[in-house]
């Protein structure tokens, strides 16, 4: 692996000289190209790297070159006017939200890419999401303004209307589609045309505006002007007087507004044809925040479960937040920080909050894309890659043993469809364990199980896609070859009434005999509410050492299921009566008591499947609406309302996963191939009792 040596130089930057941005998009809105862009002309790149040429920096993994997607969110380093930024790549793919989500988690501010022919569409909106929960500034890029059917404005204003944002325009196209050539940025009224250099690093300034788009320049000036004084009541006296408000003034407020959200900035340009990047570039340093605008950060100290806030500055106590683990076949496991405050020696010592453990760090590297460089120290405000710890997972926090801070977890999603997998040979069992427990700890939504009844071993994820590169990546990085099942959707269990049961576990044999006994009520809970246990014992009548054991026999007897085989979930267990024996009561036989008392009170209380239900996008040409909405209908989807764009109709949709396998070869026939579709799981909802009743059947 090639060592590169480029940035320790001058690594080490003022606070305030330090971005740290993540670029987010729907999937194909030109996310890793903008990347390629930025690194090019910040000089982090001697060459343009082409998704459909297999040769982008950022997406390295063989899988995401052929394929031409983002898989794993890929960070890197670059220089521009003097600031450093530290930027990640995240997927667009929804099978890989948890990439999305655990990058949104360290970011101090983000990119946001569009298409400016598609708009604003529904990945757009659950990334857009996504960023709001972590409260992250933000600008907008709208790319592809080369694209037949781009339509600047347009998108602008579905980025008002359906992400509830208020865009600040800051440069205005000259042209569009093929006649694309630059254009105006409107604090400055000055031309930026990309003309002749076809790499696009040179570019002429020039001062008159083209006639054509000259009135709307203007008047998109004057908004801008008149958004940005809104924020601050010095400038909004002067604009409401007319007076001149100078342009660093503009700049200073919109740069408070930006980072507090009340603004986003919005440009446009098209990173393939590599006009309008460097705006961008200049926008990331002047509008997103550095670790000094976010000033602090709050956590739990975990001795006295009082909030804490530690500055986001070198000088202050240490604390970093594990954002991701990935497998490297050079140094083995890699484990990516985000430090928040004080410094990171390598050699030195960690204590990980959540697992209380020491760990220790052997190297500390800089990482770009899959390229490393070691380095002795990071610094409060640095995203590095951590060889040494063990025991670190996603979203665990890293402190100093002596005041620790256990800083917000990072939440990820369940998962909605599942396959049984086995090894081709027995030889290869234990193999195969431990390759899945490698990759489960790189990704958190990937969930590996074994059933009891069968044997078999079930892994889960977010989508098809997710599974499928799963499989592909333990063939060709672990060598481990598989037989595999098909996919399976993740249906669960739940009850939809109230009903009460005992479970009593009496065993008398020689000697010390098993004596377990107790009473429970199981009710529903609202969906997505999981399971909630409650123990009301009085006086004493099940010791409170026997509690646990009757919540762990309840716990794994929801996970068996009941009627069909399926986990059960939103529901509350309420303990509130049993006895006891002096001798023979034991926590095996609480444990047993336990789950037979959920069976017994399961069957009582009216049992029902839930299932993942999935929000399907279907963009094809108007001809075919008809036919595609029929075929929805008939997969027992429910039609929330269509979109007329340009020369397609978009149709949005609520169908179950159950129906849609395969739904990618129905939709091609349909549409003679010319209809595309996206899906994400939504919530779950309950099964008609007709399909159940099929199921048991079976």
């Amino acid at each position: 692996m090639p060592q590169q040596s480029v940035i320790t130089k001058n690594r080490v930057v003022p606070l305030d000289k330090i971005r740290n941005i993540g670029i987010i998009a729907h999937i194909d809105a030109g996310k890793t190209t903008t990347t390629e862009r930025f690194l090019f002309y910040t000089g982090r790149t001697y060459k343009i790297g082409d998704i459909d040429e297999g040769t982008t920096q950022m997406d390295w993994m063989p899988q995401e070159r052929e394929r031409g997607i983002t898989i794993v969110s890929a960070a890197t380093t670059t220089f521009w006017k003097g600031v450093r930024i530290n930027i990640i790549d995240t997927p667009g793919h929804v099978d890989f939200t948890a990439e999305v989500e655990r990058s949104l988690r360290v970011l101090d501010g983000g990119v946001v890419v569009f298409d400016a022919e598609e708009g604003v569409q529904s990945q757009s909106e659950t990334v857009w999401r996504q960023a709001d929960k972590y409260k992250v500034p933000r600008i907008c890029f709208i790319n592809k303004m080369d694209k037949l059917g781009a339509d600047f404005e347009a998108t602008v204003k579905e980025i008002e209307e359906r992400l509830g944002a208020k865009p600040a325009v800051m440069t205005y196209p000259i042209g569009k589609e093929q006649d694309f050539i630059g254009v105006v940025d409107l604090l400055t009224l000055k031309s930026l045309i990309w003309d002749k250099d076809k790499e696009g690093t040179e570019y002429s300034i020039k001062n008159e505006i083209p006639s054509e788009i000259k009135e709307k320049v203007l008047k998109a000036r004057a908004k801008l002007v008149e958004q940005i004084a809104e924020n601050d009541d010095y400038l909004l006296n002067k604009y409401l007087n007319n007076e001149e408000i100078s342009l660093e003034e503009l700049k200073k407020t919109l740069r408070k507004a930006t980072i507090s959200y009340k603004l986003i900035p919005v440009f446009c340009g098209s990173s393939l044809r590599n006009k309008g990047v460097q705006p961008v570039l200049d926008a990331i340093i002047d509008y997103l925040p550095s670790p000094i605008d976010l000033e602090s950060i709050k956590g739990i100290n975990p001795k006295t479960n009082q909030e804490e806030i530690r500055k986001l500055i070198s000088e202050e106590k240490f604390s970093a937040l594990a954002f991701k683990i990935q497998l490297d076949p050079h140094v083995g496991k890699l484990t990516y920080v985000r430090v928040y405050s004080g410094v990171l020696e390598s050699g030195s010592y960690l204590y990980n909050v959540n697992r209380d453990k020491q760990e220790r760090v052997s190297r500390v590297l800089l990482m770009h894309a899959n390229q490393r460089e070691e380095i002795d120290k990071a610094f409060a405000g640095e995203i590095v890659a951590l060889i040494g710890p063990k025991e670190t997972r996603t979203g665990d926090t890293l402190s100093d043993k002596n005041n620790p801070l256990l800083l917000e977890k990072i939440t990820f999603p369940e998962p909605v469809i599942s396959l049984a997998i086995e090894p081709k040979t027995k030889a290869d069992q234990e193999k195969l364990s431990y390759t899945l427990q490698r990759l489960a700890e790189e990704d958190p939504t990937f969930k590996v199980k074994i059933n009891q009844e069968t044997g078999q071993t079930i892994m889960a994820g977010m989508g098809e896609l997710h599974l499928e590169i799963l499989v592909d990546r333990m063939k060709r990085e672990m060598g481990m070859d598989v037989n595999v099942g098909k996919p399976q959707v993740a249906y669960k269990e739940t009850v939809t009434k109230t009903a009460e049961a005992e479970g009593k576990y009496i065993r008398q044999t020689g000697g010390h005999g098993q004596y377990g006994h107790c009473l429970i009520k199981i009710e529903p809970l609202p969906r997505g509410e999981g399971f909630k246990f409650v123990n009301k014992i009085k006086g004493g009548v099940i010791p409170s050492e026997f509690i646990p054991s009757v919540e762990k026999g309840v716990i794994e007897a929801m996970e068996k299921g009941v009627l069909l085989g399926y986990p059960l979930t939103d529901i509350q267990v309420t303990l509130f009566d049993g006895s006891y024996h002096e001798v023979d009561s034991s926590d095996i036989a609480f444990k047993i008591a336990g789950s037979m008392a959920l069976q017994e009170a399961a069957k009582k209380a009216s049992l029902t499947l839930i299932e993942p239900i999935m929000k399907l996008e279907v963009t094809v040409p108007e001809e075919f609406m008809g036919v595609v909405i029929g075929d929805i209908s008939s997969k027992r989807g429910k039609i929330l309302s269509t979109e007329k764009r340009t020369k397609v109709v978009v149709i949005k949709s609520y169908a179950p996963l159950a129906e849609l396998s395969g739904y990618a070869t129905t939709l091609r026939s349909l549409t003679e191939g010319r209809g595309f579709f996206y899906m994400e799981p939504s919530h779950y909802e309950e099964v008609p009792q007709n399909i159940i009743n099929q199921m048991i059947k079976k």
